[in-house]
């Protein structure tokens, strides 16, 4: 066991410090530039219907489609970095968590704009687009404000004061978060393979945007509980236990904002992070009466 710990940790060091690298976070803000222009000029193509049929059939006629296509990419490059802030910090991962959730909002809000006529008019028949705009773009901007307390709020202190204990507990999430990565390529691989045999209509990207989230989320809430399972290997503090299965409950809110009914989904979204803030600050504030126990966890 400790051999595949061992091997894992070197493993993730390894990719976290490919992705990290300045150079590849520039290759990945070059490439959805491109994305973007490309799908604009595609999308012109298309609306002349300059375009084969068989191309034309999955190009979008919308041009803020392609805003859909380069923020739905960002998300992936932003669900990545979850998966590596995984193995850093649990608290952390769930600040990655609902920044990824706010993003998604500020998405819908595009997303609506493509329900517009070109260019935009405003009619009768676009108030309620113009309503679930607001939701979303507020939805996110409540997320993002209470995101800055909850940074705030955060310690980051160790799980056990043993030096060998947290490097076992990073270990083991950072074999949970290579776990997570190839769980990330078999759901893509799925959902194209979807896409690709008629089950998931529109673009690739648009299925991307729905299905993808959806189970990756579901997948991150088991990832959650495995997490807590395996911290009360060092600690079973009860404010520690509280804490990991409180995170999971934040996922498992996230998860229903993104099928929920518009203006629910915003709400709930607001909720996980309020719930988040709330959980912490009554953590820090019972570790302290727990001093005599190993009640800090990061």
């Amino acid at each position: 066991m400790r051999s595949l710990l061992a091997r894992s940790s070197l493993l993730f060091d390894r990719l976290e410090a490919r992705w990290e690298d300045l150079a590849n976070q520039r290759l990945i803000a070059t490439g959805l530039t491109v994305v973007f222009l490309l799908g604009v000029v595609f999308i012109e193509l298309n609306r002349r219907g300059w375009l084969p049929p068989g191309i034309a059939e999955h190009v979008p006629t919308k041009h803020f489609d392609a805003i859909i296509w380069a923020f739905t990419l960002l998300l992936l490059a932003e669900v990545i970095s979850l998966i590596f802030a995984l193995a850093k910090s649990v608290a952390t991962a769930v600040g990655k968590q609902l920044e990824i959730m706010s993003l998604i909002l500020v998405r819908q809000s595009f997303k609506e704009l493509s329900r517009f006529p070109e260019p935009i008019e405003w009619s009768d028949g676009v108030r309620d687009q113009v309503l679930y705009i607001l939701s979303d773009a507020f939805g996110a901007l409540a997320i993002f404000a209470i995101l800055v307390i909850y940074t705030l709020q955060q310690r980051h202190q160790p799980i056990s004061r043993d030096e060998g204990e947290r490097s076992s507990f990073i270990a083991a999430k950072k074999l949970i978060a290579l776990a997570l990565l190839l769980g990330l390529a078999i759901i893509f691989v799925h959902v194209a393979a979807s896409w690709n045999a008629g089950a998931i209509s529109g673009t690739l990207v648009n299925a991307l945007s729905t299905d993808f989230f959806e189970i990756f989320y579901t997948l991150l809430i088991f990832a959650d509980v495995l997490i807590v399972l395996i911290s009360m290997r060092y600690s079973t503090a009860y404010p520690v236990v509280f804490r990991y299965f409180g995170f999971a409950v934040a996922t498992v809110l996230i998860r229903l904002a993104l099928t929920a009914p518009r203006f629910i989904d915003a709400a709930l979204g607001i909720t996980a992070a309020v719930f988040a803030v709330c959980l912490t600050w009554v953590y820090n504030r019972a570790a302290t009466s727990y001093a005599g126990q190993q009640s800090v966890a990061d």
